[in-house]
């Protein structure tokens, strides 16, 4: 039963990261269209377009929560279900578009990972390592025989990890915000906090290995 749920649970992933990609190179060759490879240095997108994505982002978000509060009865399950379909979207996401279109061409290269409330930046290795913390310790979570057990500090611990991630990636577009539009039209990558980065992938890699159900049965 536990390993037909995570089978759907992937092929709804994979499915969902070959829609995005799809997109993404269509996006790709309408701004970037004299080389859909090169996104920097970044063009803006019409403000039309910016809502659709916009839209399509929070919708993508709301896809994902969706199915992991259906593949669950328990609060934990359903975490692990979230974090698992993440991560499974997120790097079936980059493979496609190696797939498709052949990038990303080098390991740091830089990528718009998403635009709310303001572009995130930074190299895809390093949302694509989230991912795959999320992605294995999900897996794992959801064939176990019981659910991770999260204490209140190792819940405030992977929060505080989230949080420091999720800054490092608004870091760089936070930068450009007193400048306006005009701050971000024709931005080259400059430099990413990965200190920051760094200890928020530990906070939370700590976090959900001290949940897992292996440790939390001993």
């Amino acid at each position: 039963m536990r390993g037909r749920l995570l089978f759907w649970l992937t092929l709804y992933a994979v499915a969902m990261a070959y829609v995005e990609a799809a997109l993404v190179v269509h996006l790709r060759h309408i701004y970037y269209a004299d080389n859909p490879l090169a996104l920097f240095p970044l063009h803006l997108m019409s403000h039309a377009d910016l809502g659709i994505e916009l839209a399509r982002e929070a919708a993508t978000l709301v896809m994902i929560l969706s199915v992991a509060l259906l593949a669950a009865d328990t609060t934990s399950r359903r975490f692990a279900a979230f974090v698992y379909v993440f991560g499974a979207w997120d790097l079936g996401y980059y493979a496609f578009l190696k797939l498709l279109i052949d990038w990303p061409q080098t390991w740091l290269e830089w990528d718009v990972l998403f635009l709310i409330p303001w572009p995130w930046l930074g190299p895809w290795l390093a949302p694509a390592t989230i991912a795959l913390l999320f992605a294995v310790w999900g897996a794992r979570a959801l064939v176990a025989k019981t659910g991770p057990r999260f204490t209140w500090r190792r819940s405030l611990l992977f929060l505080l990890g989230a949080a420091l991630g999720l800054s490092a990636f608004l870091w760089p577009g936070a930068q450009l915000l007193p400048g306006g539009e005009a701050a971000f039209e024709g931005y080259q990558p400059a430099g990413f906090p990965w200190a920051l980065y760094v200890a928020g992938l530990a906070c939370m890699t700590v976090s959900l290995f001290m949940a897992s159900p292996e440790q939390t049965n001993r």
